[in-house]
């Protein structure tokens, strides 16, 4: 039952990847957060190893899906040069810091989080000065910003990436393949940082390395990948508005659970 799980989850996790340009930790991370539950999972690990293995996972499913937007032609390359560096220093450090926290502290900021940006998505406020007045500099801040975020809430970054895309001009069918480029290096790095600084705490739990649980990241990986192109067709064939209320009410959903479940 519980290889079930894992593989309608990473079947989920790869639909969402392609359609909303997230890695699918959103949905990950909070679906751990259950089936660990069930488990009974040592409370102390089972939000930073929930973390730990979305980022892990979510390697497959930024690869499969920036391959399936990439040959539609969506990806801004030369924009994801520009926030990759930025992108990798957040990440590293942001999984440092949540290292650090407890594990309600760090399930209430990722509820919190999801509820802004929500709000955000739909009402579509956003300070026009800021981003009227896109440049290289502010690309590359954003992106350590975006990758700070994502190492606490073990995302690919889509649910900050593309609201931020959108706000600087981008149709949401660029924002969303272009955030799909961006959670590649975000989750390749998040997973390193979190093997790395889970490799004590987690020595004596079965199926581990640091804050990675190879039985979900494999049963997840094996059915994501395949899913994400198919979420990334599905993206090419929205309106702009439909995409964005979609992508809105998505992440709403996935706070309101985190809260009501905290």
């Amino acid at each position: 039952m519980e290889w079930l799980l894992y593989l309608l989850l990473g079947a989920v996790a790869g639909v969402l990847a392609g359609l909303f340009g997230v890695g699918g930790g959103a949905v990950i991370v909070p679906m751990l957060l259950l089936v660990f539950d069930l488990l009974n999972f040592a409370p102390a690990l089972m939000v930073h190893t929930a973390v730990g293995t979305s980022f892990a996972a979510i390697v497959l499913t930024t690869l499969a899906s920036t391959r399936a937007h990439h040959d539609m032609g969506n990806v801004e390359w030369p924009l994801w040069r520009i926030m990759a560096p930025g992108l990798l220093f957040g990440v590293m450090f942001g999984a440092w810091v949540a290292s650090l926290l407890d594990a309600a502290t760090l399930r209430t900021a990722i509820a919190i989080f999801l509820l802004l940006i929500a709000m955000q998505m739909l009402s579509r406020w956003q300070p026009p000065a800021v981003f009227e007045r896109e440049s290289r500099t502010g690309h590359v801040v954003a992106g350590a910003g975006i990758g700070w975020v994502s190492a606490f809430f073990g995302i690919g970054g889509g649910s900050l990436t593309v609201p931020y895309l959108n706000a600087c001009g981008r149709p949401m069918k660029n924002a969303v393949a272009t955030s799909a480029a961006c959670g590649v290096p975000i989750a390749v790095f998040g997973a390193l940082s979190y093997l790395v600084l889970g490799w004590s705490a987690s020595r004596d739990v079965a199926w581990t390395s640091g804050y990675l649980y190879w039985p979900a990241l494999l049963g997840i990986g094996i059915s994501s990948v395949p899913c994400a192109r198919f979420g990334a067709q599905l993206a090419s064939k929205l309106d702009d508005a439909t995409l964005r209320i979609l992508f809105a009410l998505f992440i709403l959903t996935i706070g309101v659970y985190l809260i009501a479940s905290n």
